[in-house]
């Protein structure tokens, strides 16, 4: 009960959270309204840095969600050629983080990191389609285990201003693993081929590590 009430908040919150209490005790002797309304800032900003621990289904031939949130696009298109995948066609699945989910974002299966490319951009609404091309981004391209390759995409969004990437070329992950977070609403995409059986629906929500998105045909 005490884990739901006061989760484990990734490390980014620890940093904004010192200043932001700073800021709110120093204001409290400037003005006791302002200071009370910091403090409602403060919970909220404490509850989106949470980072809950999930339970995946062990199981590669699935493919689970690398984000919490809602699915808002399927489409079917080529991979991104930042990574040179553009010459294959994948499936696209888009999960759209609100500035209420978690924003902690998980491997779909157990894979190797094999390139990791960051491109700056705008930060128009990251639930439009044109998103994908021109908003800050961060572009892993994974192999999993079976040998099939996925790209995953952190897209900044209207109100995100940092992609955070936690991990490195050359690293092993297991399905479920966290991999990085995205400051404050924001998108993550999933690139994978037609091998697998889509289970997503647009407008299904989805839990990081544990939704199953798809399964190996």
């Amino acid at each position: 009960m005490l884990e739901i009430i006061f989760p484990k908040i990734h490390k980014e919150g620890k940093k904004i959270l010192t200043i932001t209490l700073s800021i709110n005790f120093f204001v409290f002797f400037i003005s006791e309204t302002l200071g009370l309304l910091l403090i409602i800032i403060n919970i909220w900003i404490y509850y989106f840095f949470r980072d809950p621990d999930r339970v995946s289904i062990g199981d590669d031939n699935y493919l689970v969600s690398p984000a919490d949130g809602k699915i808002s696009m399927i489409t079917e298109c080529n991979g991104p050629k930042e990574i040179g995948m553009e010459e294959k066609t994948f499936i696209r699945v888009s999960v759209f983080m609100n500035v209420f989910d978690c924003h902690v974002n998980r491997v779909p299966t157990k894979c190797d990191i094999e390139e990791i490319f960051y491109k700056p951009g705008k930060f128009i609404n990251a639930s439009l389609d044109k998103a994908s091309e021109h908003n800050e981004r961060n572009i892993l391209k994974v192999k999993g285990k079976n040998g099939d390759e996925f790209a995953i995409v952190q897209i900044a969004g209207l109100v995100a201003r940092r992609i955070v990437c936690e991990t490195d070329v050359g690293k092993e992950l297991s399905q479920g693993d966290r991999f990085g977070i995205i400051r404050f609403g924001s998108r993550v995409d999933l690139y994978f081929d037609n091998s697998y059986e889509l289970f997503a629906k647009i407008g299904q929500t989805v839990v990081a590590g544990e939704s199953l998105l798809a399964k190996k045909k």
